[in-house]
Formats: C-alpha cells, structure tokens, sequence
C-alpha cells in the first residue's frame, strides 16, 4: 500500500512538474496531406513539449477530430482526423490549449497533382540500382553540413561520405536511357544524421542510406526533398521510373523520436542488448521455438540501428502513413523493402494493403536473404498453404541469383551447373506471380558479379542474357555495364566505388564511350543490345517460358506469345557444341529460320545449331 502511495505521489509530482512548464509544438507528421485520398482517416503525430497536455480542436470544413491520444510521454499526442470528400484544399489550423495558453499550428491540405506517380515497376521494366553517394555529384556545394552529426566528405576514405547527391544522378539520365534502362531504385536518400559508427574498427559513415533520422526529410546531402523532387520529374521526362527504399525495421539510433521516445515499447527492449540471429528459419519453421523467433524478428540489427516495433499501434501508423506521403509527395513508382523478413509480418500486409489500395498500380518488393523457394515463397503472394499468407506482390529473387552464379560457376552434373538455375525456375509453381520477383546477378550487399565468376567476360555475357531474357523483373547494379569489379574485402566500400566520371576532378570518364576503353565499351555495348530488345519484345515481358532439361551441359528455354517466340540457348561447356534441336520441336516446329539477336546474323538452318564454348544465344525464330 506504502508502495502504491509512493508511486501515485511521485507520477502526481511529474504531471504538477509538466504542467507548470509551457506547451510547445515542434513537429508535425505527417508534415502535410491532401484532400481526395482514398482513406480519409489520418493521425497526427505531435510533439513538443507538453505536446499531450494540451487540448486539441479543429475548425476546418470537412475535416472533424475524432480522437486525441496521450502516451506515456506528454510530449506527445496522437490525433485522430477524418477528412471527407467534400473537404478543400487549404491550410488549417490545430488549435490546442491548455489554462490560459492557446497554441495555433498550421498544418496544408494540398490538392493531388496529376504529375505521374506510382506507375509500378513490371517485367517490362529494367530496373538500375544505385548509391547515390558513389554514382555522380552534381552539387558539390551540399557535400558536407559542420551542423551534422557527420560533417565529414572525404573520397580518399572509402568508407567516409563521398559526395554524390541527386543533380549529379539527373545529369546522367540520358546514359541510362541510352543503355535501355527504365527504373532506377537508389538505395535510401532519406535523412541519415548519423554519427560515425566503429564496424570492425572502421569508422564508418552511414553513407548507405539505410538508418533515418528524420522520415519526413530528404538528406540535405541528397538535395533535400526540393532535390528529390526535382530529380523524380526529370526521371519521368526521361521515360525512366523511380523506386524508393523503404526501410520499416529499423532507423538510426541518432532518429529525432529516439532521443525523446514516445512510449517503452516504441522499440524492441531487451535486459541486455540483443541482436538478431540474422537466421530466418524460426520464422517459418514449423517445430521452431519461440525465443529463436522472437530473436531472429526482435533482435536488433545492429547497434546503432535500432529495432522499431511495429505492434505498437501508433508507430504503425506512423511508417504506414510515411509510405503514402512518400509516394504522393515525390511521385516515386515502385516500393523496395529493406530487410522485409524481419519485420513484423502482419503489420507489412497491412502497409502494402494501404499502398496497393491507393495505388493499385505500385510495385512492392522486399529483401528476404533466404536460399530457398519455399522460405522465399512465404514472403510474397503464394500458392502455399501457410498459417500466415503475405500479401507481398513482389520480391528480391535471391533463390535465382544464387542458382545464376552457382550455374556459372561450377561444372555441369545431375544437381549442379547449370541444373541449379533449371531447378530454381522449376519451383515456380509456388508463387502467386514469379513474373512480379525482381532477378539480379549482385547488389551493394553482394560481391561485384564480375569478381564472382573470375572476371570471365563469356560468363559475364552468358548470365546478364539470362537476367535479361528470363522471368522477371531484371534490376542491375551500377558499374556493372563497365565492368566495375571487387569483393567484400576489406570492407563492403570495396564493392561500393565511385562510378569513375561522375565526381569533378576524375581522371576518367566512363559515362561516354571515349572514357571506356575496349573490353568495357563491349560490355556495355552488350547490355545496351540486349536491353533495347528486351524493351521492345513483348514476349519477353508477358510471354510464356519453356525450359528443357540440361542436357551435357547446355541449357534451352524459349519466351514465347502469339507474336513472337525467342528462343535462347546456352552452351556452359568449354568446348563449342553443335546442339540438335530435334527435342525442342514442341516449340520449333513451324519456324524455318531465326536472327541472332546480338550479332544479327541470320540463321537458316535450325536443325544444328553451332554453340561456341560458354556463350548464350538469343534468337528470334521465323516462319
């Protein structure tokens, strides 16, 4: 009873002590919204001081406050808004009060543009991944803040911010329009505010992009959210669509909510810090444990990103709202989810379930790093009978990546080679729609795909035509049209270079063909063949494929409709093979010729075809 007593006199104590403070409001989130949306409810996030001490009104036409919340920390509130149809475009004002102190925030309802905006990313589309610190900087003037946490730009340390921003990326857009690219997806220009973080006794900057100080502000080093914007409209002026990174999981320990939490359970606690397992097999393990779940969802993923929880229904509806205002404020096109398996499950069905409801045409796919269908299948629309379905139209395909370079890097067997790329496509029975899993040789996370397979320049070609020709949704990595190259060693900047070119003061320029030398203007000449074709060959975005056994080391497969059949045929041996077709008359039958896509060359026998040694051909077949 003493005990009770003590506690209510001391939480009495704190409300007296708040309350002789004055009220003030800081913030708002979301920072503005827009009439005509599809949900009409909204909730305001408000912080200040004694932000939750204060007595909310609103006094706009269309617009009624349903609820005000308080937390545990009164320097918030949540409001509960409705916004009708009927209401118009204007600015109105959120009155609280408090005894005699009233305070006034203005807070716009805008009109929706009609400026393109979530047009989706399909297998029409060929996707180019991009760090915008490393690729181009247009602004040199916005390379480092003293006011930042990490003031630093330095492109001689490979893992201090390099400078790159989003005019230097606009000033390159007739490049990767001219390489037949139609999506760029940059890993995430939202704030990061970070401090240096000590990883394997480097100091690192968080140049990546993946931990958010501020959801509702572009990095200042980016271009700020004018910046983005801008970049967004001269993308669609270039035919090119624009997928932002998302990142639910996690943010930055330097995150502006963090360092005056709304409630405990904004985050995942823990006695004593505890990081994820990284392992994702208690996840959908049906004899898994408990606590090998719970660490693998809840742990964090490193220390200095701290793990949200996404149970806590105010933060739920803070980074779903965030989604919206993401798409409606830039016009970004298409959703890439950052460590998507570690979220909590049902809350992302409900955000891709806001998104896809107003933007029925967005493409949302996450990152699983799993290596296997049935796992990789649990993550997306499937054909599975799980006890939890995902609502996921998308996803990161790792299971293909891998098989693509275990085809092209080991030697042809019953399970391996080339097999291991067949058998991953042959699972696809599985998914709702493969066609909506993006495919890809490497990424800022991976080893360069050059390096992996011994800078082989016969692999190089044969692997991006089966990216380019294959199911999916093709996304590439930048530099690799280049031939740009390097392992994980010493650290993940090694695979994380500056685009030679893109930054003032570069001896080389491999943006234009001069600066390129031979081997790599012959790269990038493949993939700019390859790409244009891809783009105007229908049968290869929503034609059918049919794939043949491998055979001694070859492997065939055809992507066909009513219009076209293409068929391509690879050869994984050191030795060229003359490869009878007789077996494949179930798609050849009726066809008397076929141009070779990428040498143009006619063939007008297609009895024998004539493979050379570890080299994939595209052909177009005739009648």
């Amino acid at each position: 009873m003493r005990r009770s007593l003590f506690t209510l006199i001391c939480a009495l104590a704190t409300t007296l002590a708040a309350f002789a403070q004055t009220a003030q409001i800081q913030r708002l989130n979301p920072t503005n919204w827009w009439v005509g949306m599809k949900n009409p409810k909204l909730q305001l996030l408000v912080y200040g001081p004694n932000a939750g001490t204060l007595t909310y009104t609103v006094n706009y036409p269309g617009v009624k406050l349903v609820k005000a919340h308080t937390v545990e920390n009164p320097n918030y509130a949540f409001l509960d808004l409705t916004i009708a149809p009927t209401a118009r475009p204007g600015t109105l004002k959120l009155v609280g009060k408090r005894g005699t102190q009233t305070l006034t925030q203005p807070f716009e309802l805008k009109a929706r543009n009609r400026e393109p905006k979530a047009q989706g990313v399909t297998a029409a589309d060929f996707i180019y991944l991009a760090m915008p610190d490393r690729f181009a900087n247009g602004d040199p003037g916005n390379d480092k803040f003293a006011d930042l946490a990490d003031p630093n730009a330095d492109r001689a340390n490979p893992v201090y911010r390099h400078g790159g921003d989003l005019a230097g990326a606009a000033q390159h857009l007739d490049y990767l329009k001219d390489l037949g690219v139609t999506a760029i997806w940059f890993t995430p220009v939202l704030e990061n505010n970070q401090p240096l973080t000590n990883e394997g006794g480097l100091m690192r900057s968080a140049y990546h992009g993946y931990g958010f100080t501020d959801h509702y502000t572009i990095d200042r080093r980016m271009g700020g959210n004018e910046g983005y914007k801008e970049f967004v409209r001269k993308a669609h002026a270039a035919g090119i669509k624009v997928v932002q990174d998302a990142v639910y999981n996690h943010v930055g320990i330097n995150h502006w909510f963090l360092k005056d939490m709304p409630m405990k359970d904004w985050l995942h606690q823990w006695p004593t810090y505890t990081n994820t397992s990284y392992k994702y097999q208690p996840i959908t393990d049906p004899h898994g444990a408990e606590s090998d779940r719970r660490v693998s969802l809840d742990g964090w993923f490193v220390p200095h990103l701290p793990d949200l929880n996404q149970n806590n229904p105010f933060l739920a509806n803070f980074l779903i709202q965030h989604a919206i205002w993401s798409v409606e404020e830039f016009g970004v096109d298409a959703w890439r989810v950052d460590t998507y398996m570690y979220n909590d499950q049902p809350f992302m069905n409900r955000c891709n379930a806001a998104l896809l409801e107003q933007y029925p045409n967005i493409h949302i796919f996450g990152e699983s790093w799993v290596n296997n269908v049935v796992d990789q299948a649990y993550y997306t629309r499937n054909k599975i009978d799980f006890p939890f379905k995902s609502n996921q139209p998308g996803g990161l395909d790792f299971v293909v990546y891998s098989a693509i370079l275990d085809a092209l890097k080991q030697n042809f067997s019953w399970d391996d080679g080339v097999n291991r790329f067949y058998q991953a496509l042959a699972q696809d029975a599985v998914y709702a729609d493969p066609s909506k899993l993006v495919t890809f040789l490497d990424n800022h996370d991976t080893d360069r795909y050059l390096s992996v397979i011994g800078e082989d320049i016969n692999k190089y070609k044969m692997g991006l035509t089966w990216l380019l020709t294959t199911r999916g949704i093709p996304s590439m990595y930048y530099g690799t049209e280049i031939l740009m190259k390097n392992f994980k060693n010493p650290s993940d900047a090694e695979v994380r270079r500056d685009f030679p070119g893109g930054f003032p003061g570069d001896k080389e320029n491999k943006f234009t063909a001069a600066g390129r030398d031979k081997r790599e203007n012959d790269a990038f000449d493949f993939v700019r063949k390859l790409a244009t074709y891809r783009k105007a060959t229908p049968a290869l975005h929503t034609g059918k494929l049919m794939q043949y056994l491998p055979q001694d080391g070859t492997y065939v497969y055809f992507r066909y409709d009513a219009n076209k059949t293409v068929m391509v045929a690879s050869n994984t041996n050191d030795k060229e093979i003359s490869l009878d077709t007789a077996r494949f008359a179930e798609r050849v039958a009726g066809f008397r010729s076929a141009r070779n896509v990428l040498t143009d060359e006619t063939l007008s026998d297609l009895k024998l075809i004539k493979l050379p040694a570890k080299t994939a051909v595209v052909l177009e077949l005739k009648k």
